[in-house]
């Protein structure tokens, strides 16, 4: 009886893709975002703690963290112009390295110069604000595409653990230091995010260009900048994802925000509220990170949004007369669904963008995520006396559903782009 002869030679099959977490280059990438975030979260717990210890006013700490804000703000867009012009490495280099040098700064001022503490907060946030498109941009260059959502999880679950870690970490530090040894320490992790990270390994360039030829005449700054807002508007999906992001944010955010502490206190006579829901909104958010590195939804876009839209959930068990677990538990799901939107979106952007024009792009999403936040807070505020809390939160609690449903309508954003485009992992 004849026997079937295998085949001599079978196809080869590719082995997976080695994680990212195993990948030295994005390793130390990782630790320098995880520091930076880590400082970023734990100086407005310490300048708190210089306010307990009567070093600085209430007034002076508005001040102080409103000038980081302002800070923030005005670099982010020149970090973006700056990342896609010179080396990505560089540009969070030497931001970071100013954000150390504010630190000592803060120190010296404490107590003695309220106007030296505004200025150094402000450099601080410049250097913050300037490193965040670049980081964005160089998560790109190290990381191969089928390997980025799992790295954009990574990368989102150091922030996370580090608005729970940072304070902790700070609460502890401060039975053995002073209120200036910690600011210090806030300047010793801006130097790890400063030195740690390597360059990255792809190119800018754009597709066609002649790397060895002269490079052309740059344009100036304004002329760029709107080089990068019109490579935003080639793709409606990432239109439709920053207005989804802006409503939630000013909407959503901002009417938690003022209504949580309220609500904690005026409902449920406690405070241990108000904790347990930024809690479980910090670990859901987490939970979500994990998940989302691993999942690949069919329609990534959609997913992504009804992510997003879970935030009403937030505000509506705010309105609602329920248990304060049921509101500690829609926190938690809100948590979850923000990540299920934020890591599908950062590789989408990375994806899609033109790499020579990513670092612009991405500083417009951290414009919306950072600089609608104090607009809602002094909207919502107003609105809660005018109309009530009742109605405030309910609106609000819409616009967080409406909007990202809206979204997802969009043409391209059910995939986030083409829906070819999205490697495998």
């Amino acid at each position: 009886m004849a026997t079937t002869p295998t085949q001599a030679a079978a196809k080869a099959v590719a082995p997976p893709p080695r994680s990212a977490l195993r990948d030295p280059a994005f390793l130390r990438l990782w630790a320098g975002t995880t520091a930076s975030g880590l400082a970023t979260w734990a100086l407005p717990f310490v300048l708190g703690l210089a306010v307990l210890h009567r070093d600085l006013g209430a007034a002076g700490l508005g001040l102080v963290l409103g000038a980081r804000t302002a800070g923030f703000l005005a670099a982010v867009a020149v970090g973006g112009v700056l990342a896609d012009r010179h080396s990505r490495r560089a540009v969070v280099l030497w931001p970071a390295l100013a954000a150390a040098a504010a630190a000592p700064l803060l120190a010296a001022g404490l107590g003695r110069s309220l106007v030296l503490m505004t200025a150094a907060a402000a450099l601080a946030g410049a250097g913050q604000g300037a490193c965040r498109p670049a980081f964005q941009a160089l998560t790109a260059e190290t990381v191969e595409p089928g390997r980025r959502q799992q790295a954009n999880a990574a990368m989102t679950m150091a922030v996370r653990g580090s608005t729970l870690a940072g304070p902790a970490l700070t609460a502890l530090l401060a039975a053995f230091l002073d209120v200036g040894a910690l600011l210090l320490g806030i300047g010793a992790l801006w130097l790890v995010a400063a030195l740690i990270p390597g360059p990255g390994s792809a190119t800018t360039a754009a597709a066609g260009e002649d790397l060895a030829a002269p490079p052309a005449p740059r344009a100036g700054f304004r002329t760029e900048f709107l080089e990068g807002m019109r490579e935003a508007r080639r793709h409606p999906w990432f239109l439709a994802g920053l207005a989804a992001l802006a409503a939630v944010i000013t909407l959503g955010y901002s009417a938690t925000g003022v209504a949580l502490p309220l609500i904690s206190r005026d409902r449920y006579g406690t405070g241990w509220v108000l904790a347990a829901a930024v809690t479980a909104y910090t670990a859901g958010a987490l939970g979500g990170a994990l998940v989302i590195a691993r999942w690949r939804p069919r329609s990534p876009g959609r997913a992504a949004f009804a992510g997003l839209a879970a935030y009403g959930l937030a505000p509506l068990s705010l309105m609602l007369p329920v248990h304060p677990v049921v509101v500690v538990a829609a926190y938690a799901v809100a948590g979850i669904g923000i990540e299920l939107f934020n890591v599908p979106w950062f590789t989408a952007t990375q994806r899609e963008v033109a790499p020579d024009k990513l670092a612009r792009v991405s500083s417009l999403d951290f414009l919306v995520s950072y600089g609608l936040a104090p607009v809602g807070l002094a909207l919502i505020a107003p609105a809660i006396d005018a109309f009530g809390v009742t109605a405030v939160l309910g609106a609000c609690a819409g616009a967080c559903f409406l909007v990202p449903a809206a979204a997802a309508l969009v043409p391209t954003a059910r995939h986030f782009g083409r829906p070819s485009a999205a490697p495998a992992d």
